[in-house]
């Protein structure tokens, strides 16, 4: 079976059958997949064929051949949609026209290329026109062909044919494209020839079947174009072979008045409202519509234009959510009033539509809690609902600069820059900029992804910047007409205020507002939908999702998240205060044991009191604290200003506390004295800071708070090392029980940050209570580089492949994620119910939640924002199994 599969490079579909369905999306891509299954339901699709992804493979790595027996089928395939549509490609009388698109098994809007109305040549062209006694329509049709197959194929500058057309429209007195008559795109057809001849040096081709091949060559090599490349390092795409090329009988809404192209989404993708959302133009092609060149109508004058289209339209909106169960995004063509579909795929929606959508839907019956947890939301969805707001409060109405469409919600703030390459400069230095063009194009994606927010002037809510920044939850005002942007001086105006690249503004994705300066913002507020949503996610959800929190603040803030408990609380986050640091800075400098242990004694009270009000935040949970864990040189001063400021407040000479800083000074404090090598060389920091630990928790557990405290071990590579801290843990716990008439229970276990740890777990096992995995740590030692210095060279390395993922963003399962898996295997080995879990910020990444799901961990913890992504993720992954 395996064989045929391997040999069959074509799959037809058409008049209520195919060869595929939907399940084969990673043979077909999405768009071949709902193609197939749009026709065996019986939707109006015209007929054609799929060309598989492991064709597009075997391209890409045999040198550009195509696999045996694909030419050959590609033939046959073309034949099919002849017998269907009674014509013949290339045919002196009725001529067949295709395009070619392309379609990979994750949605990339506007990745990949597409070839419209091939086929045409002087031949075929005068046929056409004969054909449907339409000159005007077929020539308009062969300059289209012209300008997309020198683009796309030839890798002619669109804007070639841009300047020919403007040109041309110019000294006709036009001012759209409609307005030229046939005469006149009998002229622009030869200009654009001669466009096409100066660019390549070759006469345009006129075998259709060539055309076909070097179109299918096209989209083949387009999945690795450098914004394709790009746009699968952004979101994350990895392991799929290829995209797929469907080729498809032309249907044609540049006919005439009767005719229209559009694009919709069955319900609003901005604010999930039930209602077909989207937009047309009359006498157009689709490419029109999502290129933004000319202004689109609202897909609701459509039902006054060609109300028949309409209802149609409707109904079978209606009839592939139903089949999908999800929101669908559907390109059309309407030719003289008859509707076909063109395409259907799960729509791109904002975090916030994302809930409305999949609580109403399953309130509407069409799914159950199950679909809309597993397939309706995305974790990074949730993490949108969080985004900021522009405070209306503190924008005047002579700050707006322009109001455009609200393509996509948040709030942006940030520098002006008019190109991607200085946004994404700008993103490597964290500075905010706003990625201002005219219209963005797929070779934007770095750009728009670096960028806090977009601002475009011209195309619709179907533009490729609003598509591509929905689906990224990146804030989008689109279509800002008021505006007029000047590339060459690096400025737009609206007549009375004038931006240059450098200059603030805010944008308000959710109301379309261009903003002068820099703006407040405001957090969101989390709806009804939200909470109903969330607690289905419980409901599938089996590993616990925890906070790493420093503050009672960040504590109480991410228990209104659902967080499960604190899985780590960095003690050394507390010491900053004006009093502490002056503590801490005292023992540091300290040269007897008594003096290290009155410093740490002017610390208890200040590390107590901040325990009791993260532990009363938390009550009835657990909490994870770690010992101190930085080297001791991060809490001196390094200038000489502040060395002699420091010492005078120590009451010391400037040259001793000066020399005591150098002393301390170390090569790669990564790899030095820190974490638990502080605690054995000194224990009693240990000490201290088990006694506020303990100490916080019997006096709440006193005033009626139920408390479960774990005290984490820091940097542990060897099992000496722990038993050494939980000997002195455990002696300072039974001197506070034994002081206090009182006790608590309390566990202790360790980090695992080291390789080495992992690699002797079932050891270290014997002694502690729990796992907790540093990945952060763990990735640096791991790959040997440091996450202060690895961006000088991690861009580089993603951009060329080397790495798919930044492995301080994604947790490396390949490498890291081994010693994940070898200590939870070794330390369960040793102790079955020993609990694991994961504390660097992967914890809230939801590739890397999947895979601590997979190795069985307790729980995962996260910065407090992201716990509803996680826990999103963590149900996903249940279901996924």
């Amino acid at each position: 079976m395996e064989k045929d599969v391997k040999e069959k490079h074509v799959y037809k579909f058409g008049v209520g059958s195919a060869d595929g369905d939907k399940t084969l999306k990673e043979l077909l891509g999405g768009k071949g997949a709902n193609l197939a299954e749009m026709s065996s339901i019986g939707l109006p699709v015209p007929p054609g064929f799929t060309i598989t992804t492991e064709a597009c493979n075997y391209y890409s790595s045999h040198g550009s051949e195509w696999p045996k027996g694909l030419k050959e089928q590609v033939k046959k395939g073309v034949h099919f949609i002849e017998d269907i549509m009674k014509t013949n490609l290339g045919d002196s009388e009725h001529p067949l026209l295709l395009s070619v698109r392309s379609g990979a098994a994750v949605s990339m809007p506007g990745m990949m290329d597409t070839v419209l109305n091939l086929g045409l040549n002087d031949t075929s062209v005068e046929a056409l026109a004969s054909h449907t006694n339409n000159e005007r329509f077929a020539y308009d049709s062969y300059r289209r062909f012209i300008d997309m197959f020198g683009n796309v194929v030839m890798g002619i500058p669109h804007e070639k044919f841009e300047h020919a057309l403007e040109s041309l429209k110019s000294e006709k007195g036009a001012e759209l494209d409609t307005d030229l008559n046939k005469q006149d795109l009998k002229e622009l057809v030869n200009r654009y020839k001669a466009v096409y001849r100066k660019a390549t040096g070759y006469m345009f081709p006129t075998d259709p079947f060539e055309q076909l091949e070097w179109a299918i060559n096209a989209v083949f090599k387009s999945w690795d174009s450098d914004r394709a490349i790009k746009y699968r390092q952004i979101n994350h795409i990895t392991g799929l072979l290829g995209t797929g090329v469907n080729v498809q009988a032309m249907v044609y809404g540049n006919m005439g008045d009767d005719c229209a192209t559009g694009v919709c989404f069955t319900r609003n993708p901005s604010t999930g409202e039930n209602k077909l959302y989207g937009e047309f133009l009359v006498n157009a092609q689709g490419e029109d519509v999502v290129a933004g060149i000319r202004t689109p109508k609202d897909i609701t004058e459509l039902k006054e234009v060609m109300p028949k289209a309409y209802n149609e339209l409707l109904d079978w909106g209606k009839e592939l959510e139903k089949h999908y169960g999800n929101m669908q995004d559907i390109e059309f063509t309407i030719q003289k009033g008859t509707l076909y579909i063109l395409q259907t795929r799960n729509g791109k929606r904002t975090g916030h539509s994302a809930i409305k959508i999949a609580t109403d839907m399953v309130a509407e019956g069409l799914i159950d809690e199950r679909h809309a947890v597993k397939n309706l939301v995305e974790p990074n969805h949730l993490d949108q609902l969080l985004h900021p707001q522009i405070d209306a409060d503190t924008v005047k109405e002579k700050s707006v600069i322009g109001v455009g469409l609200a393509a996509s919600p948040g709030a942006a703030v940030g520098k002006v820059v008019f190109d991607s390459e200085k946004a994404e400069e700008a993103a490597l230095k964290d500075d905010p900029v706003i990625l201002v063009r005219i219209e963005t194009s797929p070779e934007d994606v770095g750009g728009m992804s670096a960028a806090e927010g977009i601002l475009t002037s011209r195309g619709g809510m179907t533009s490729h910047a609003a598509v591509v920044a929905r689906g990224w939850g990146k804030p989008c005002v689109a279509g800002c007409s008021d505006i007029i942007i000047d590339y060459e001086n690096l400025s737009f105006t609206n007549g009375k205020i004038t931006v240059h690249e450098g200059d603030w503004i805010s944008i308000d994705g959710a109301r379309g507002t261009v903003i002068e300066g820099r703006k407040d913002v405001i957090k969101p507020e989390l709806d009804e939908n939200y909470k109903t949503f969330m607690s289905w996610v419980d409901q599938f959800r089996d590993m616990n999702v925890r906070t790493n929190a420093d503050t009672k603040e960040d504590a109480s803030r991410a228990r209104d998240f659902g967080a499960e408990g604190i899985g780590l609380c960095r003690t050394e986050h507390m010491f900053f205060g004006e009093d502490r640091i002056r503590a801490i800075r005292r023992m540091i400098i300290s040269d007897s044991f008594e003096n290290r242990k009155d410093a740490l004694a002017t610390l208890l009270p200040y590390q107590k009191a901040d325990f009791k009000e993260i532990f009363k935040s938390m009550d009835n949970l657990p909490v994870t604290i770690r010992l101190l864990d930085p080297p001791l040189h991060e809490f001196l001063p390094e200038e000489k200003e502040d060395i002699e400021i420091v010492a005078k407040e120590l009451g010391i000479k400037p040259s001793v506390f000066a020399q005591k800083v150098r002393s301390l000074r170390e090569f790669n404090p990564m790899l030095g004295h820190r974490g638990c090598r502080l605690g054995i060389t000194y224990p009693e920091i240990t000490q201290m800071q088990t006694r506020a630990i303990l100490e916080a928790a019997i006096e709440l557990k006193n005033e009626g708070y139920t408390l479960f405290p774990e005290i984490m071990i820091p940097l542990v590579g060897t099992p000496q090392e722990f038993r050494s801290q939980k000997l002195v843990i455990d002696r300072t716990a039974k001197d506070v029980f034994e002081e206090l008439g009182d006790s608590i229970d309390y566990k202790v276990g360790t980090m695992i940050e080291i390789p080495r740890a992992a690699l002797v777990a079932g050891q270290i096992a014997k002694d502690a209570e729990f796992f907790s995995f540093g990945t952060n740590d763990l990735t640096q030692m791991t790959f040997g580089y440091s996450r202060d210095d690895a961006g000088k060279f991690l861009g580089e390395y993603l951009k060329e492949g080397i790495l798919q993922e930044d492995p301080f963003q994604v947790l490396d399962t390949e490498g890291v994620g081994q010693l994940v898996e070898m200590a939870t295997k070794k330390g369960r080995e040793q102790k079955p119910a020993l609990k694991v879990g994961i504390c660097g910020e992967h914890g809230g990444e939801p590739h890397s939640v999947t895979f601590c799901y997979q190795q069985g961990l307790n729980y995962v913890s996260c910065s407090p924002f992201r716990v509803p992504v996680a826990r999103l993720a963590a149900a996903q992954a249940a279901l996924n199994v």
